[in-house]
């Protein structure tokens, strides 16, 4: 009976510890693959020599828990390793995100130096233009978010933006920042591959290239937030986009991406209104704030949703310095 006992307890023990370990070696082993060595074949080596090795000694080594317990270790050191991993200002970037914007606030009046406004004949062929724009807080009226989508309809790129009465509007977008020569990568995105990099820009670059030369389709709903939520958001970005300035952090398609880091500063701001699954899946973003009341619900979502798509508005408006009107015209008011 004891025998049998044992015999079960130790079943149930593996059950329990094979997944959790196979989780770690097959991310670690990423890891050494795809933040290890700057050569790849040494990476790729150096990968599998991880995983096999960790294979191997959980399958052979006697007893269990001491086999446990060295690939254990080896995971720590993993970690150890790649938590020392920095992130950079100094590499060659992509001319589009090329400079840091940074902000100074003297009271309601706000300066920002690199606005990014690039008329875009393609994707790739541009005419750079950095601006320095000035927005009086005080006539800050509304906060829209975009949603962009690229391909499947359960992810999208969600793109921030603050109305003003006297100004145009101040667009945020919470991206990568790419090295020449260097796209982005999903796999890649759950490691130290890319810098995170906040986009500021007038809509009619960040918006534009997305729905006229990249084939993107665009969602713009206007959000039922109060003026004075909407400037503590855009305070709480200024102040993220300062301390980037100064300080690089990396980006994450997990825990650091362009709705999680949106959400974080809504927390900054006691904005929290619990997790939902949708806040990942951020194709269904729109029907959260629908539920949420924080879209117009006068009219049934889909109807709305329908509404709300500007692709062919923003491909008609082109280079227009109307851009940003044009592209509200006819869309619901939440208000």
């Amino acid at each position: 009976m004891t025998k049998t006992r044992t015999w079960r307890e130790s079943l149930i023990i593996k059950l329990l510890v094979w997944p959790l370990l196979l989780i770690g070696i097959t991310w670690a082993s990423l890891a050494l693959w795809i933040d290890g060595p700057s050569n790849p074949t040494l990476g790729a080596i150096l990968s599998i020599t991880f995983a096999g090795g960790c294979v191997a000694l959980l399958i052979l080594f006697r007893p269990f828990t001491r086999a446990v317990l060295v690939s254990a270790m080896g995971l720590v050191l993993v970690v150890a390793w790649w938590s020392q991993i920095a992130p950079r200002q100094d590499r060659d970037w992509t001319p589009d995100v090329a400079r840091l914007s940074r902000a100074s606030i003297v009271g309601s009046s706000v300066t920002i130096e690199n606005v990014r406004n690039f008329e875009y004949r393609s994707e790739t062929d541009f005419t750079e233009k950095w601006e320095t724009r000035r927005y009086d807080l005080d006539r800050l009226r509304g906060f829209d978010m975009f949603l962009s989508f690229w391909g499947p309809t359960l992810i999208a790129h969600t793109i921030a933006s603050w109305e003003f009465d006297d100004a145009p509007p101040l667009a945020v977008s919470i991206e990568t920042r790419k090295e020449q020569g260097e796209s982005y990568d999903a796999l890649r995105g759950f490691f130290r591959r890319f810098e995170l990099y906040y986009v500021v820009a007038d809509e009619r670059d960040v918006i534009g290239v997305r729905t006229n030369h990249r084939g993107e389709r665009m969602y713009l709903y206007r959000l039922r937030v109060p003026p004075e939520r909407a400037r503590a958001l855009l305070l709480d970005y200024l102040e993220e986009i300062n301390r980037l300035a100064e300080q690089p952090e990396w980006y994450n398609a997990f825990v650091h991406n362009c709705t999680t880091s949106i959400r974080m500063h809504g927390q900054h701001i006691g904005e929290e209104r619990g997790f939902d699954w949708r806040m990942l899946l951020n194709g269904r973003l729109d029907e959260l704030g629908y539920e949420r009341g924080r879209l117009d619900t006068s009219l049934p979502f889909p109807e709305l949703k329908a509404k709300s798509e500007i692709t062919e508005k923003a491909k008609a408006a082109g280079l227009s310095p109307d851009f940003s009107r044009l592209i509200r015209e006819g869309l619901p008011d939440p208000s």
